[in-house]
């Protein structure tokens, strides 16, 4: 290791929303159950309990393709409200044993007990009264991973899913991550988890084993950050000042768009809710960038950003309007049930929790 050994936890509420569903009608826990979504099966799912996983559904899946899966699946509209006011309880609880706390999203945070003189400064101890006050007062479960560093503790909260408590010390860090699958090292997506691959390379020791400078000269300055991962190594501190980088609204159209001319109502409406956002959060003057995202029938993404427009007016409804028509470009035949705009920030700290689009606008339409 190349730091000081920390002690951070990373708590995980198990499958939050759809488990505090489950806690206000009880009749819930015996069936297949989605947050999120919509009852004409348009949308995306926000998240589902573990019966509704053993069909293979998952958060952000199709709403269509999850009852193509579970016909029998039980959908529920969500209750942000509830779920914050939840959230809120939950963090209160955090705050008993350290201040320094990074929430992730409304289920899930890192906590840096390094210095707590909780049970002797145990952070196994202190990670199992976490979730004993948790389950007691809230009536949730939650996981936890207990490590020298974010990335290792993160992964440990998934390790004994659901309600389940995992704990990588110091001295195991170089067999723990020696055959950890490299899918699950932040940034290594799909495309990237390819070309990993096709390198033979599947695990941590086949990263270690490799020749640093085929590496960079396969994934450039990635291979930096996936080295010091697959040594177990992260520099990071628990950060309690969330960075806020964007704003943004989405529509999942009920029905396909075919021409841009259909679209002219919706991107009014999304561009006047965007603005409500970037008001209500105060961000008027951070704005750097517009981005429009189209999703098109085949579920295939598009984005297209620009900071070229005048500054001094950048945030109008006619510079959105000129990217979605460009944007449109990309359809080559294709209809657009979704479409997103959004801003990016300038980097400021900002003391909310940053919670993923996808939480925040999931119930909004």
């Amino acid at each position: 290791m190349t730091q000081k050994s920390r002690k951070i936890i990373h708590v995980d509420m198990d499958c939050f929303f759809a488990a505090v569903e489950m806690r206000e009608n009880p009749k819930l826990k015996q069936v297949p159950l989605a947050v999120g979504g919509s009852r004409d099966r348009r949308g995306v799912i926000s998240t589902c309990n573990y019966i509704a996983r053993q069909y293979g559904i998952h958060s952000a899946m199709a709403t269509a393709h999850a009852f193509k899966l579970c016909p029998n699946l039980v959908l529920v509209p969500g209750n942000m409200a509830l779920y914050r006011e939840v959230s809120a309880q939950v963090r209160n609880i955090f705050l008993r044993y350290s201040e320094i706390i990074e929430p992730l999203s409304l289920d899930e945070a890192y906590i840096d007990v390094t210095d707590s003189a909780y049970f002797k400064g145990s952070a196994t101890l202190i990670a199992q009264a976490i979730r004993h006050d948790i389950e007691k007062e809230t009536q949730l479960t939650a996981s936890a991973g207990v490590a020298p560093n974010k990335f290792l503790a993160k992964i440990a909260s998934e390790e004994n899913k659901p309600n389940g408590l995992y704990v990588i010390t110091p001295q195991n860090v170089s067999e723990f991550v020696r055959e950890l699958d490299l899918k699950k090292i932040h940034g290594v997506g799909k495309a990237t988890l390819k070309k990993l691959n096709q390198l033979g390379l599947y695990t941590a020791a086949d990263i270690r084993n490799f020749d640093q400078s085929r590496l960079i000269k396969h994934f450039g300055r990635f291979a930096t950050h996936l080295r010091e991962r697959c040594q177990g190594v992260d520099d990071r501190t628990v950060n309690t000042h969330r960075i806020r980088k964007s704003i943004g609204v989405e529509r999942t159209f009920a029905k396909d768009l075919t021409q841009i001319s259909q679209s002219r109502g919706a991107i009014k409406k999304l561009f006047d809710d965007l603005v409500g956002r970037i008001k209500a959060a105060d961000k008027q003057n951070q704005i750097k960038k517009l981005s429009v995202k189209l999703k098109f029938d085949d579920f295939q993404l598009t984005s297209l950003e620009s900071s070229q427009f005048n500054h001094i007016n950048l945030l109008t409804l006619e510079n959105f309007e000129y990217l979605l028509s460009t944007a449109w470009q990309r359809s080559q035949g294709r209809s657009v049930r979704l479409i997103g705009l959004s801003v990016g920030l300038n980097e400021v700290t900002d003391k909310d929790i940053h919670i993923g689009m996808h939480q925040q606008l999931r119930f909004k339409f």
